[in-house]
C-alpha cells in the first residue's frame, strides 16, 4: 500500500484497526520514495541540486547575450534564472520522460506542436527563450538526472515483481503526475493493482459545495437535482485588522483546548497573521507543532551568517559590525563580551568612524582588548577575498565559524545545527564543481540554499498543529481555524510562469494557473468535507481599506442565498475580560543625597536648572544615550571643528604676530587643514565648510575691530577648576573656556563661541536660563570685567559680540544658587521630572521619567 506521506501511514494503520476491530496483521504500508530506496544500489547516482545549479549557472554567466536578453546588471543576477530553468526542466522531465522513453522523437513533435499555440508574433518574440528552455533541457537529460534515476527505479519496481505476487494499492489524495501513471500502468499490466483516489464526480461531493464551485468536478453538474444546505459546522469570522484576526484566532483556539478538543489545525493560508496567533498562543503556554516551518533563512542563526557576508561586503560599516558583534552567537564564549562591544561602540561613535578596519582599529586604540576583537574579525574577512571554489569558500566560512566562537553556539540551537548541516552537505554534493566564484557569487549562492530551505522545529505536543492547506490532505481534525480566507490569499497568488503562456504549459502537460487554482479549491473542499468544524476568517480593513472576502466564499454565501437558505453562521470570539487593580503613576522625584557628584561643570548645573530629574539620571546616576553613528555631521560637530579653527589661528596670532593682511591665509590655511580631514570622512561636510567661509571675512574684521579697542587674546580652550565649599559640603567647579581677552588696564573678559548668530544670543540671555557664562567666571580665579558670546555667523556681513549685562552681580547670584542647591540635594530634597516640552523633546532619559504617563 503506497501512501503521499509518511504522516499517512500511521492515519492508514488506525483506519484499518477501526474497521477491523480486532487484531491484525497490516500489510506494507510506505510511500513510494521509501518503497524506491528499498531497491538494492545499481550504482547510478543523481547530481545534488546544488552541484546543478551551480554548475549551470557557470556556464549561463559566460554568455554576455543571457544578460541583455534578461536585463542583469551582474553575474549573480543570472543565479535565480539558473534556479528557474532547472526548475523548468524538472518540470518537462515529469511530464515528458515516459513519452521519450516510449519514442525518442515524441518529445520534440510534443514541444513544437505546443509552441504551435502562441501566436506567430510571440513565437518570433520568444524564439530566444524556447530555444535557452529547449537546450537546457536536453543538457539535464542525462544519466545523473535525479528525475531520471528515479523513474529508472521506478521501472525496476516493476521488473521486480514480474515473478511474483504482489498487489499495490495507489492512494493518494490527488491524480497522479506522468512518471507516476507510467508506472501504474506497468504495474498493473503484471499484477493487481487498486488506486484510491478522492471522487470529484458531482454525486460524490457535497451537494452545495458542487453547486458554488462546479469548476472542481470532473462530470457535469445537473443543478436542479442537487438538493442543497447550509453546512452546519462551517462557520465565518470577519475581524477588523491583523491583530483582532490573531487575538480571535488564539482565543479560538483556547475555547477549544477547553472543550476538550485534542487534535486542531491551523491551515496558515496568511503566514504572518498565523506566526502573530502562534505567539500568542506560546504566551499562554501552548505549544504549536509547525509542520511547515518556516523559511531558514528567517532564523537567528541564519541572520547571523547575513550579517556576517554583509560585514565583509560592505568593509566593516559601523552599524553592521556592532550588529553583527551583538548577535549571541559571535564570541559566545567571551566572558567580557558585553563590555568589550559597549566600549567598541562609544569609540566608535565619538571618532565618528563610518567603515574601513583600519580606521575602526585606530578608534580603538585606547581599548587594547576591544582592539584586538576587531583585529580578529578582520583577519576573517581578508580571507573572503578573490574567487574560489565553493568548498573553498565553504572552508572559509567553517574557519571564520571557529575562529569566532561561533561554530559551538550554532550547534547548540537547532536552527543552527541546521545550517551547519546545510553547509557540510552542500560541501559533500560540490565536491565536483570546478568552477571558481566571487565573494558575491558565494553570498547569492548561500542566500538561495537559506531561502530553500525549511526549518521545523520537533515539537512533541501534536494537540494544535500548523500546516498548509495542502498538508490537510486525507487527514481530519476535531476543529480546524483557517485563517487568510480573504481574496489576497484564498485562492494563493499565482506563480510566476516565465518563458511559457498557459497555453503552452496546458499542451506540455505542465501545471497551469488554471489546474493550481482547481486543486487548490478541492484541497478546500475536502477540508470542509471532511472537517465537522471549521473556522474561515480574514481581515475585514487592511491599511484603513475594505478588503474582501475570498471569491470562493462569495460564491458559497450566493449559492445558498439563491437557494432562500439559511446563510452561513458567524464565529463570535468572547474574550474574558481581566481587571486590574489601578495604580496611579505619578511624577518620579527621587532624592538620593549620597550620589552628590564631585564635580559639576556649566551644562551640569544647566540640566538641574531644566530638570532636577534629568540631571539625577544623567549626572548622578551617570545614565547617558549613545548617539547612533550617523555619516551626517550634525551642528555640534560643526562647532567643534570651528573651536579647533580658532584655537590653532589665535595661538599662531599669539606666539608670532601677523600682520592685517596675512591673517586671512592663514585662517584659510588652518580651516582648509581642519575640514580636509573632516570631508575625507564624509562629504556631508562640505555645507559647513561653505558657511564658514561666508563667515570669515566677517570674523576677520571683528578681530580687527576689537584689537582696536586695546583687547588681545591671553588663552583658549584651557581647563579650569575651583573647589566651591559651604558649610557642610564642597563640590569641584570645572570646565574648558573657549577664549580670554585682556585689555591694556588688565582687566580681562571671557568669550564664548557660537555657531549661530546675533539674534538668537539676544534670546538666549534675555531668557537667563543659560549659566555657562557667569559659570566660568567662578571657574577662572581673577576678576572678570565682561563676559561676551561670540556668534559665529555673520549678520548683514558683520559679527558683533553679545554682552551680558550685570556680570558680577550673575556671578554671585549663580554661586549662592549653585551652593543653596547643592545643600538641598545633600540634605534630601527631591528631584522631580519639571522640565518643560521643550527640554523633553531632546531628552535622552525620557523613558525613564515615562512624562506622558503621568
Amino acid at each position: 500500500m503506497l501512501v503521499s506521506t509518511f504522516a499517512h501511514i500511521q492515519l492508514l494503520k488506525n483506519a484499518l484497526a477501526r474497521q477491523i476491530d480486532g487484531a491484525f496483521i497490516p500489510p506494507t504500508m510506505t510511500s513510494l520514495s521509501e518503497y524506491i530506496r528499498q531497491l538494492p544500489p545499481d550504482g547510478a547516482t543523481a547530481t545534488a541540486a546544488s552541484e546543478r545549479l551551480m554548475s549551470l549557472y557557470a556556464d549561463l554567466r559566460q554568455h554576455a547575450w543571457l544578460k541583455k536578453l534578461f536585463s542583469a546588471r551582474r553575474n549573480t543576477d543570472l543565479l535565480p534564472l539558473a534556479e528557474i530553468l532547472l526548475a523548468l526542466s524538472d518540470e518537462l522531465t515529469q511530464a515528458m520522460l515516459p513519452s521519450l522513453k516510449a519514442s525518442p522523437d515524441a518529445g520534440y513533435a510534443r514541444w513544437q506542436a505546443a509552441l504551435e499555440q502562441l501566436s506567430p508574433v510571440a513565437r518570433n518574440l520568444l524564439s530566444d527563450e524556447t530555444q535557452l528552455v529547449w537546450t537546457i533541457w536536453k543538457s539535464q537529460l542525462d544519466a545523473s538526472d535525479a528525475n531520471v534515476i528515479r523513474y529508472a527505479q521506478m521501472m525496476r519496481l516493476v521488473q521486480q515483481v514480474e515473478h511474483i505476487q504482489q498487489p499495490l494499492f495507489w492512494i493518494s489524495p490527488v491524480a497522479p503526475d506522468a512518471m507516476e501513471q507510467a508506472f501504474l500502468d506497468a504495474y498493473g499490466a503484471r499484477q493487481a493493482l487498486t488506486v484510491l483516489t478522492l471522487d470529484w464526480h458531482a454525486h460524490s461531493v457535497h451537494s452545495t459545495y458542487a453547486a458554488a464551485w462546479p469548476e472542481m468536478l470532473v462530470d457535469e453538474m445537473d443543478s436542479a437535482a442537487l438538493s442543497l444546505a447550509t453546512p452546519p459546522g462551517l462557520k465565518l469570522h470577519a475581524a477588523q485588522n491583523m491583530e483582532a484576526e490573531a487575538r480571535a484566532g488564539a482565543q479560538t483556539v483556547i475555547d477549544w483546548l477547553q472543550q476538550g478538543k485534542t487534535n486542531i489545525a491551523i491551515v496558515a493560508q496568511d503566514r504572518v497573521v498565523a506566526r502573530r496567533i502562534r505567539a500568542l498562543l506560546e504566551r499562554a503556554q501552548i505549544v504549536v507543532a509547525d509542520e511547515t516551518g518556516w523559511k531558514l533563512s528567517t532564523t537567528r542563526a541564519a541572520s547571523a551568517i547575513a550579517a556576517w557576508l554583509e560585514l565583509v561586503a560592505a568593509r566593516a560599516e559601523t552599524v553592521g559590525l556592532l550588529d553583527f558583534l551583538k548577535s549571541p552567537f559571535v564570541f559566545a564564549d567571551m566572558a567580557d563580551k558585553a563590555e568589550l562591544v559597549m566600549v567598541s561602540e562609544i569609540a566608535l561613535q565619538r571618532a565618528k568612524v563610518l567603515s574601513g578596519w583600519e580606521a575602526v582599529s585606530d578608534a580603538l586604540t585606547a581599548a587594547p582588548a576591544a582592539q584586538k576583537m576587531m583585529t580578529l574579525l578582520a583577519q576573517q574577512a581578508a580571507g573572503f577575498t578573490g574567487r574560489k571554489t565553493l568548498c573553498e569558500w565553504i572552508a572559509a566560512t567553517q574557519q571564520m565559524l571557529v575562529t569566532l566562537g561561533m561554530r559551538d553556539a550554532l550547534q547548540a540551537d537547532a536552527a543552527g545545527a541546521q545550517l551547519l548541516q546545510l553547509l557540510q552537505d552542500v560541501a559533500q554534493d560540490c565536491v565536483q564543481v570546478g568552477h571558481t566564484f566571487s565573494f558575491a557569487e558565494w553570498r547569492a549562492f548561500l542566500n538561495l540554499q537559506l531561502e530553500a530551505k525549511a526549518f521545523v522545529q520537533v515539537n512533541q505536543d501534536k494537540r494544535v498543529v500548523m500546516l498548509p492547506l495542502n498538508g490537510a490532505r486525507l487527514r481530519s481534525f476535531d476543529a480546524v481555524l483557517l485563517v487568510g480566507a480573504d481574496a489576497e490569499h484564498l485562492p494563493s497568488q499565482p506563480m510566476e510562469t516565465l518563458f511559457f503562456a498557459n497555453v503552452v504549459r496546458r499542451e506540455l502537460g505542465l501545471a497551469t494557473r488554471e489546474s493550481r487554482q482547481r486543486q487548490q479549491l478541492r484541497d478546500v473542499t475536502e477540508l470542509l468535507s471532511a472537517n465537522d468544524c471549521v473556522v474561515l476568517s480574514w481581515q475585514a480593513h487592511k491599511n484603513g481599506e475594505p478588503n474582501p472576502v475570498s471569491p470562493w466564499i462569495e460564491r458559497l454565501e450566493l449559492c445558498l442565498a439563491r437557494a432562500c437558505l439559511a446563510p452561513l453562521a458567524k464565529h463570535e470570539v468572547q474574550i474574558a475580560p481581566r481587571h486590574l487593580q489601578p495604580t496611579p503613576v505619578l511624577m518620579p522625584a527621587p532624592a538620593a543625597p549620597q550620589l552628590l557628584p564631585q564635580k559639576l561643570s556649566a551644562s551640569g548645573y544647566n540640566s538641574l536648572v531644566a530638570c532636577p530629574y534629568q540631571f539625577f539620571a544623567t549626572r548622578m546616576l551617570g545614565l547617558s544615550g549613545i548617539d547612533d553613528v550617523s555619516d551626517m555631521p550634525e551642528k555640534r560637530d560643526y562647532g567643534d571643528w570651528l573651536h579647533k579653527i580658532l584655537a590653532q589661528f589665535h595661538q599662531t596670532l599669539q606666539e608670532a604676530p601677523v600682520p592685517l593682511a596675512e591673517r586671512a591665509p592663514l585662517l584659510q590655511q588652518i580651516s582648509d587643514r581642519i575640514f580636509a580631514h573632516e570631508l575625507d570622512k564624509s562629504a556631508a561636510a562640505l555645507g559647513y565648510y561653505a558657511r564658514w567661509q561666508k563667515a570669515m571675512p566677517a570674523y576677520l574684521e571683528w578681530i580687527a575691530e576689537r584689537e582696536s579697542q586695546g583687547w588681545h587674546f591671553v588663552l583658549g580652550e584651557e581647563k579650569f577648576e575651583k573647589l566651591l565649599r559651604w558649610e557642610d559640603g564642597e563640590i569641584v567647579l570645572h570646565g574648558r573656556v573657549d577664549r580670554m581677552d585682556e585689555n591694556a588696564s588688565g582687566e580681562r573678559a571671557v568669550l564664548d563661541y557660537k555657531s549661530t548668530n546675533q539674534g538668537a544670543l539676544r534670546d538666549k540671555l534675555r531668557q537667563g536660563e543659560d549659566h555657562q557664562l557667569p559659570f566660568y567666571g567662578l571657574l577662572s580665579g581673577t576678576a572678570l570685567s565682561a563676559a561676551l558670546y561670540v556668534p559665529l555667523e555673520a549678520t548683514r556681513d558683520k559679527i558683533k559680540e553679545v554682552e551680558a549685562p550685570d556680570y558680577e552681580v550673575w556671578q554671585q547670584n549663580l554661586e549662592e544658587q549653585i551652593v543653596r542647591n547643592m545643600q538641598a540635594i545633600t540634605h534630601g530634597a527631591p528631584l522631580p521630572a519639571t522640565g518643560p516640552e521643550p527640554v523633553c523633546q531632546y531628552c535622552d532619559v525620557r523613558g525613564l521619567c515615562r512624562k506622558g504617563a503621568w
